[in-house]
């Protein structure tokens, strides 16, 4: 498999597949294709493996792409502005924020699993359930704003603003810890906690999430008059 990933703010990720190859994705991913590939809606895993994909914020059923014939190219996109990011998925899991996985090849394994913390899940900003990409190949990653990648060393932090922690391998721990005092989670405009995580691994950190987009919006949507 090939691959290129083009746009600014706005980003394809454009896989090329040859004979024998296949590709997943999520529902909904998919912005063109070639008109050789076929495109099957797969419940990939079983009836559980689907409901806990569900559950995890990717769709039941996974898009498989198999080109005919020769060469074939598929064109995925995320939802709202931002960029794509390719992981490879060979050299460790990764854990990812919710709804961020775009597509994959079929030798990831994409599942769910639980925040192992109560802190984590309450404040975090990132909920109960995430996602875990494991196996073997290379794996997309879709989030809002631009992406920051950093390689953390054996117990380095940092301290990431709630729910800006995108992904990072498994190797990381992480938690939640306090801004700082009262007057400082007040007046910060963070809130009471951030994220914490501590290497060694790699963190990919967003620049803008989806709910701070909707909220930069909002005042300039067309309002009701009563």
């Amino acid at each position: 498999m090939k691959y290129t990933i083009t746009g600014d703010n706005l980003q394809f990720v454009n896989v090329e597949l040859e004979s024998g190859e296949q590709f997943n994705s999520v529902a909904g991913a998919m912005v063109y294709m070639t008109g050789n590939v076929r495109m099957e809606s797969m419940l990939e895993g079983g009836l559980m493996a689907g409901l806990k994909r569900t559950f995890s914020g990717a769709s039941m059923f996974l898009l498989k792409y198999t080109p005919q014939g020769g060469r074939g190219v598929v064109g995925l996109a995320g939802s709202a502005p931002g960029k794509v990011l390719d992981l490879n998925i060979g050299d460790g899991s990764w854990i990812v924020q919710k709804t961020g996985y775009l597509g994959s090849e079929t030798s990831v394994k994409l599942d769910m699993v639980f925040q192992k913390k109560l802190g984590s899940m309450l404040f975090g900003g990132e909920g109960l359930i995430l996602q875990k990409l494991s196996g073997n190949g290379r794996a997309f990653v879709h989030a809002c704003g631009d992406l920051n990648v950093v390689d953390l060393k054996p117990g380095e932090q940092y301290k990431v603003s709630s729910s800006n922690a995108v992904a990072w391998e498994e190797s990381v721990a992480y938690d939640i810890s306090s801004v700082g005092g009262i007057k400082t989670a007040l007046f910060s405009g963070e809130g009471l906690f951030v994220t914490t995580l501590t290497g060694p691994g790699k963190i990919v950190i967003q620049s803008m999430t989806l709910g701070d987009l909707a909220m930069s919006l909002y005042p300039y949507m067309p309002q009701s008059s009563s």
